[in-house]
Formats: C-alpha cells, structure tokens, sequence
C-alpha cells in the first residue's frame, strides 16, 4: 500500500480545512434509506420517488468520498483516508488499492492510452463502435462497469501495476469484499429482507452510479489536450445550489487544478483556477458556471466517446518520469513532456 507523501505547508493545509460538515448529507441519506426500508411516512410513490432521490445524491456523494480517501486528503492521517475508502470501496464492489493505482496512472498520464481509469476512452487500441457501445452501456449500468473498470488493474494480465505488495493488497480487500457481501446476503435471505433491500439499497445505488457516469462523462468525455488544466471540465458554481453540491463533494467539480495539483486541499481549488485565469486571460479554459452548461458542453462526445488521441489529439511525448506510481505536487512539471503542457503553464 503506497502513502501519499505531503509538505508540512499541505498537511497544515489539511488539517486546517472544514471536513466535517461536508457529510451532513448521510444524515438525510441514511433517514432516506431507512425510511425506504420500512415504507415511512408512506408508500405512495411520491415518497418513493424523493427519498430514493435523497438517499441515491447521498451515495454518489459518499463515490466523491471515496475519490478523495484515494488522495489521503480526508485530513492529515493517511491510516483515516485507507480504513474509510476502504469501507467504503467494499459497499461499492471496487477495491481501494486498485482504485487509487488507477487513479494516481488518471492524474499522471490524463487522456493518454497509459489512463487506465478513462479505459476504454483512452485507448487508441480499442475502436469507436466498441467505446459507443461501451459509453452506451455505461450510462444506464455504471454500477457494474465502474467496478469492471477497475478490477482489470488487479485481475488483467496486462495491468501496469507489478509491486506484489500492491497486488497482495488488492487481492485481500476483493477477498474481503466477496466474504463482507456474502454475509449481508446470506442475512437477507435468511430473514427474507430482499423488498427492502431492493428498494432501500440497490435502487438508490444504481440511481447513484447514474449520477457518478454523468459527473465521469462531465469532466473528461471528449476532451483532447493533455494539459490538466485544458484537459478537464471545471465547473465553479454561480448558483446556490451547484455550490452546495460542489461543497458536499468535495469540490470535485473543480476538476482542472485538481488535476494538476492532485495533492492540494480540496477547499484551495476555487483559488488556484482564479489565479489561472487571471495569470493566462488570452487562455480559454473549459470552465463553467453550472453543472448543466457542462453537461451540454459533453453532450456531443456522446457519440464519439473518447479522449487524447481517440478525439484527435497527436500522440504524447514521453513523460519527465515514466514510472509515476504516487501523486505529485504538480503533475505538469514533474511528469508530463512539455509539448503536452500549454506555454503559458510550463512556468506556472
């Protein structure tokens, strides 16, 4: 299991951010699922309807959890950020080493055919009838093909991840996984639990993985540069409520400069793009000011789902250090080729 080395600077940076209270949602998901569960205040659809509503945003919000315990961002213990992604990665079929192994490859090598975690979209191997079926699929069952995704660094033979310790790792928490999720269903059909189960749980999840596809699609579907910053959809709300929701999930909607800098506290994010844009007003940066903008923005790779070189980009130059295996402080210094990098963010 890797760790996340920070800077004193970044720990105090972590430790001083509000964490806290961007999990108030689980009170009113977990009130949602339980009231799903016994049929409270009534059963009338309309009840139904909003609860499985509430309790499906909580549980995409808890997907956004767990993208940040892969940082080891939660605050500045690493064993809290672990313990809680992997608790979390059990409930959701994917293992939290594999995870973060894919995800640390997404911040090193963004859009480019070694980003095992915009499979198959990343790969100029796989073809565009097969990446349309794929984002097809996608959408209406990401529940299953998000743990797919990341189950081939574990079980593929091809995987780039060759530490045993990593694979030893991954092995054990989809041990876990398999025995955890054959007691829960072994208690259900003991007690024959499975109307609420269903109507509690595995339809809010799926509702849940909707949302995740989307958020996924958002940020990177049919972008082509390599640039973290023009390689990402950024959205900084000017609503309420898209604040709100970029709050609650960790302002994971402000996606450029956390992929440039992966190991900055998530509550700077805002910020930094700031200081972009004011640094670079000649540059055009895919930021939006509502989640909605930005879907309609993603709307046509729909069609022609892809990154990188699937959506015309050259072929990347080889990167400064070709064995990244943790996160950076600045992925486009220390990593990526400076053809890769804009001009005007080589110096940034």
């Amino acid at each position: 299991m890797s760790v996340t080395h920070y800077t004193a600077k970044e720990i105090c940076d972590l430790e001083t951010k509000s964490t806290t209270p961007r999990f108030l949602h689980s009170l009113f998901g977990s009130a949602a699922i339980l009231a799903l569960a016994f049929q409270w205040p009534s059963s009338i659809w309309y009840y139904q309807v909003g609860l499985t509503l509430i309790a499906a945003y909580s549980m995409f919000c808890w997907s956004s959890c767990f993208h940040e315990t892969s940082h080891q961002g939660i605050c500045g213990k690493p064993w809290v950020s672990i313990w809680l992604g992997r608790a979390i990665g059990t409930m959701l079929f994917v293992s939290y080493t594999a995870y973060r192994e894919a995800h640390i490859r997404h911040h090193a090598y963004l859009n480019k055919p070694g980003d095992w975690e915009l499979w198959p979209y990343s790969d100029p191997k796989t073809s565009l009838t097969f990446r349309r079926i794929f984002c097809w699929l996608e959408l209406p069952f990401g529940f299953f093909t998000s743990p797919f995704v990341y189950a081939r660094l574990c079980f593929s033979r091809n995987t780039p991840v060759k530490k045993p310790e990593i694979m030893k790792a991954m092995r054990m928490e989809y041990a876990v996984m398999a025995i955890v999720w054959a007691l829960i269903l072994g208690t259900i059909a003991w007690f024959s639990l499975w109307k609420p189960f269903i109507v509690a749980w595995i339809i809010p999840h799926w509702v849940a993985s909707v949302i995740q596809t989307f958020r996924k699609f958002t940020e990177h579907l049919g972008m082509q540069s390599y640039d973290p910053l023009l390689g990402t959809r950024t959205v900084i709300g000017s609503n309420l409520i898209t604040r709100i929701c970029t709050y609650i999930n960790f302002d994971i909607f402000v996606h450029g400069p956390h992929h440039r800098h992966p190991k900055i506290a998530h509550n700077k994010l805002v910020e930094k793009m700031d200081n972009y844009q004011n640094d670079n007003p000649d540059t055009k940066y895919p930021v939006f000011t509502t989640y909605m903008s930005a879907m309609k923005h993603t709307l046509p790779a729909l069609w022609k789902p892809g990154v990188g070189m699937n959506v015309g980009a050259p072929a990347p130059k080889k990167e400064k250090w070709l064995g990244a295996d943790n996160f950076v402080t600045d992925v486009a210094r220390e990593i990526l080729s400076d053809r890769d990098v804009s001009n005007a963010h080589r110096a940034s």
